[in-house]
């Protein structure tokens, strides 16, 4: 079943976290992208047809700002019991696979999801050098099995308006997915 992102407040602070990265065994946060001028921060998973359909368009966004200004970081924050495609094993196969020239994190607790306030696969939040967010959209206006070829547009638009100084449009759409499977018990008041 479908879910759209919720808007969260802009300006709201990019939550510190620690997590680690199935394919090299490294732990990593924020602090890691300190020197960037401004950070993704993309919440994914495997499974979800909404992410299979961009799964090749985020590699590739990957790919075009690997050496910019923008640092990224993809994670995956589903209950593997319900859902083993989504947990660390395949996230390192699926990483490597991809090619994705970004971290792809594993959030077993799913405490940084709360603490993003993030609904579902994908959700994509961006934030500026002071790290307070400055958007929190879809990627683009494509759906799975409807016609349109995957750009990105929408994550772009506001991407490079952060990198060149300007204020990032406040026509944001929300993002559509699966809502991210929580933990029996562990779903937050805002999803449910």
């Amino acid at each position: 079943m479908a879910s759209s992102s919720t808007p969260a407040p802009l300006g709201t602070k990019a939550a510190d976290f620690s997590l680690p990265e199935p394919l090299t065994g490294s732990t990593i946060g924020p602090a890691n992208f300190a020197e960037k001028e401004a950070l993704l921060v993309m919440f994914i998973c495997n499974h979800c047809p909404y992410v299979q359909h961009l799964r090749h368009a985020i590699a590739e966004f990957g790919r075009d700002y690997e050496n910019s200004r923008l640092g990224i970081v993809a994670i995956s924050s589903n209950d593997v019991a319900s859902h083993p495609t989504d947990g660390p094993e395949q996230i390192a196969i699926d990483a490597r696979e991809l090619d994705f020239r970004f971290p792809y994190l594993y959030d077993e607790s799913q405490e940084v999801a709360k603490s993003y306030g993030a609904v579902c696969t994908p959700d994509f939040f961006l934030f500026d050098s002071n790290r307070a967010l400055v958007y929190r959209g879809r990627f683009d206006e494509t759906r799975p099995n409807l016609p349109g070829r995957v750009t990105g547009a929408d994550l772009r638009a506001a991407v490079e308006a952060i990198l060149a100084g300007r204020p990032v449009s406040g026509d944001q759409y929300p993002s559509i997915g699966c809502s991210i499977k929580w933990k029996p018990g562990n779903a937050p008041a805002y999803a449910s």
